[in-house]
């Protein structure tokens, strides 16, 4: 085993940690003691659930209240804590806490994992994500538990705020509330100003990733001392969460009380970003509103963040060169700073990878199923931004599009680019340089 380990490359060792966690939550929730009939759930469910959980997406084929028994709940929120902190920070903590050091190895595959500028620090890093992590989940939990204890009791109370903060925080929308109502999420929490706020501020939190928090940590209220991408990642946020909420208020919500169509906007604007849950009856949203959350489902969280999805950096990167050659400006720039050539072109790679996946899963199901195909390229969004928001199609879908869903939400937390490099990471580079032709485009 260290033989083959110290063959692998850090993309490589991403990605089997998360097959490998998937494979065993899989194989947990096939137990007996897992679903609350006592017999078990079938692979082809255990799987789906368990890779939604581990890559912290939220689509289900089983509602998690009434189909799953406590032990069995308790198995899908520790896949979804190893999902959201990330595979490699788990192990890494587990060794911190043995005593033993921590390998060149394991700090650079870190490094990679969390989208650390430098292997310098990782540990420090490490400490603070567990911190961060630990505090706000149980903020979370006991801001939400006296709600749920009045409703539910006090034991089941305390585990439903434990339970929904873990969730909001790894921004994986997965929900206790079919107990009300199979498959309702937080429908019956619309108007509810704690808990709309707190599963708000743990999606926001976990979503703008911990190279930010530990920036913002460092620096305080110093702004311009911050690192670039974490301005570029705090601006982004604020524009992806504010338009959006003013289109949904002014143009979605209108037949509700001004103080819950405030909340429904916001929540709605936050939640495709890349958390799962939802206070609303999507299916009666207009296809303008669907659309607008589509494109929130594929930009995602920010890097080195509990969320998915192309990132928030991405699309900034994406946008900030379509205005540099409109205003035909050399270089792709944010606050007097130029982004290098190979960040550009990854954006632009990444960007086509998930538009591809996204596109041809959705094809595929609609096709399959023959289902309409704007339900379709939602439940593609969702599962390749590792959203978990649907508009009730997932508990009908066949094998088939179950697995399309599967390998959708698989790549969509390990990320694009991990997988390519993980795939080429034997390849010898070319450096040989072709002749340069000139082509138009546009």
């Amino acid at each position: 085993m260290r033989r083959i380990k110290k063959h692998l490359s850090s993309a490589q060792i991403i990605i089997l940690g998360f097959a490998a966690v998937i494979f065993t939550g899989s194989l947990l929730l096939m137990l007996p003691i897992s679903t609350r009939d006592g017999q078990g759930a079938i692979f082809s469910d255990a799987l789906f659930t368990a890779t939604s959980a581990v890559c912290v997406t939220g689509l289900v084929v089983q509602d998690t209240a009434t189909y799953w028994s406590v032990f069995g709940q308790a198995v899908i929120i520790i896949l979804i804590q190893i999902g959201g902190m990330g595979v490699v920070t788990m192990a890494v903590a587990v060794t911190i806490f043995s005593g033993r050091k921590i390998s060149l190895k394991q700090r650079s595959t870190m490094q990679e994992a969390i989208s650390a500028h430098k292997v310098g620090g990782i540990v420090r890093l490490t400490g603070f994500i567990l911190k961060m992590t630990f505090l706000f989940e149980l903020i979370g939990a006991v801001v939400m538990s006296p709600v749920f204890c009045r409703e539910f009791g006090l034991t089941r109370g305390i585990w439903y705020g434990i339970f929904h903060s873990i969730s909001a925080f790894c921004n994986a929308g997965f929900d206790l509330m079919g107990c009300k109502t199979p498959f309702s999420s937080l429908t019956s929490y619309s108007g509810h100003p704690v808990i709309n706020i707190t599963i708000m501020s743990l999606i926001v939190i976990g979503g703008i990733g911990f190279i930010t928090w530990d920036d913002i940590k460092v620096n305080k209220y110093h702004i311009k001392k911050y690192r670039m991408q974490s301005k570029v990642v705090l601006v982004t946020t604020s524009l992806l969460i504010l338009i959006p909420a003013l289109y949904f208020f002014f143009f979605e919500f209108l037949n509700v009380p001004v103080g819950e169509r405030i909340l429904n906007s916001l929540f709605q604007a936050i939640t495709p970003r890349t958390a799962g849950f939802n206070t609303v009856d999507l299916t009666l949203l207009s296809e303008t509103g669907l659309a607008i959350m589509i494109i929130l489902m594929l930009v995602g969280g920010s890097p080195g963040s509990t969320a998915g999805g192309m990132k928030t950096t991405t699309f900034a990167v994406l946008i900030s060169t379509s205005v540099s050659v409109f205003s035909r400006r050399e270089h792709t720039q944010f606050f007097g700073r130029r982004i290098m050539e190979d960040t550009v072109r990854n954006a632009a790679t990444i960007l086509t990878m998930y538009l591809t996946l996204f596109l041809t899963g959705g094809f595929i199901i609609s096709r399959v199923e023959g289902l309409p195909l704007m339900a379709c390229l939602f439940e593609t969004a969702s599962a390749v931004g590792t959203v978990g928001l649907t508009l009730g199609i997932t508990t009908q879908l066949g094998l088939v599009s179950q697995i399309i869903l599967i390998i959708l939400m698989y790549f969509g937390r390990v990320g694009g680019l991990t997988l390519v490099f993980a795939a080429l990471s034997r390849r010898k580079g070319n450096t040989a340089r072709l002749p340069q032709e000139k082509m138009t485009v546009g």
